[in-house]
């Protein structure tokens, strides 16, 4: 029994080292740690980091507006359980600010990332402004290769905003819900295996992809599902004429409309709005009622839509 003893408490031991060796710092609201908000952690954390800085976030729901600084990279953030680790607050469009400013579609986020190379796991980023509150950003991503894992992304319009033109993100097994244009900007942006749930029926995505740019949202093998009374829901309306946003081997319920896209109410967009899918699937995924200005890919054209053709040199899947 002596011997039993021990051995927990070796591995109790070991445990605790382990934890001390591989974050660098640690966010509770509850045990004893380093940090109470996550926002603190970002600030004592080294500017302009080579290497990976690891910071560990306990469950519980954090209030708090917070920024990556863009000095601050290769920030990686860990939660302890993807449902109750939650990064929350209530941003909105049209906010009066103290100072006399009036937030907007780039200022209302609960969650900025200015710094490169940022990494999340595990966590819950929300903004719960409302339903009729507009403009409600969950994160807006400015930063150069930021990749998420097992996250989620919860709020009404305008999400994820991926606002940086020509930077490039991945999600991996992600949840993103909201109404509408819940996922927009101008990045390029891989999505794998994501669930993508509409609460409104309006637009998925409303990219901004500039001309020159190859590539703007990804989808592949991502299933896109609704609230029960949702029945008009489009792929994707161009916030820019040159939106970019392609659809690879997804499974789509009833709520995505037949002809599958919007021009945002000008025809014109449909000339140079590069939309596409491949080998959709569901109920809403008949792609035999498209509009006429939308690609259906072939196989050998799918397969310029990989990751790695996507994402290039950068290889976040594999940390």
């Amino acid at each position: 029994m002596r011997i039993i003893h021990i051995v927990f408490f070796m591995l109790f031991v070991n445990s605790i080292f382990s934890q001390k060796k591989n974050y660098d710092f640690v966010v509770s609201k509850f045990d004893k740690a380093q940090f109470k908000s996550v926002q603190d952690a970002l600030n004592a954390a080294p500017s302009q980091s080579d290497k990976p800085i690891r910071i560990f976030i306990k469950k519980g729901v954090y209030r708090e507006l917070v920024t990556v600084d863009a000095s601050k990279k290769n920030i990686t953030l860990i939660g302890e359980d993807a449902d109750s680790t939650i990064l929350i607050y209530n941003n909105h469009a049209g906010t009066r600010l103290p100072n006399g400013d009036t937030l907007n579609t780039w200022t209302c986020a609960s969650f900025f990332i200015y710094g490169d190379g940022f990494t999340a796991e595990n966590i819950s980023f929300r903004n719960d402004a409302g339903f009729t509150a507009g403009q409600a950003v969950a994160v807006r991503i400015e930063a150069n290769r930021a990749s998420f894992f097992n996250c989620s992304f919860i709020g009404n319009q305008d999400v994820l905003f991926l606002s940086g033109s020509g930077v490039k993100h991945y999600f991996d097994n992600c949840y993103i819900e909201g109404t509408t244009d819940f996922i927009f900007g101008a990045a390029t942006a891989y999505f794998n295996k994501c669930r993508i749930h509409s609460k409104k029926n309006s637009h998925v995505t409303a990219a901004s992809t500039n001309s020159i740019i190859p590539y703007g949202f990804v989808f592949n093998e991502c299933v896109l599902t609704a609230d029960t009374n949702i029945n008009k829901v489009s792929l994707g309306r161009p916030w820019s004429p040159t939106a970019s946003v392609t659809y690879i081997n997804c499974t789509m319920d009833k709520h995505i409309i037949p002809e599958g896209w919007n021009n945002w109410k000008n025809p014109a967009n449909e000339a140079t709005a590069r939309y596409a899918e491949y080998n959709s699937k569901g109920t809403g995924g008949n792609m035999l009622g498209r509009v006429s200005w939308a690609k259906i890919l072939s196989t050998k054209e799918a397969e310029y839509y990989t990751v790695d053709k996507v994402l290039g040199s950068w290889k976040p899947y594999l940390k």
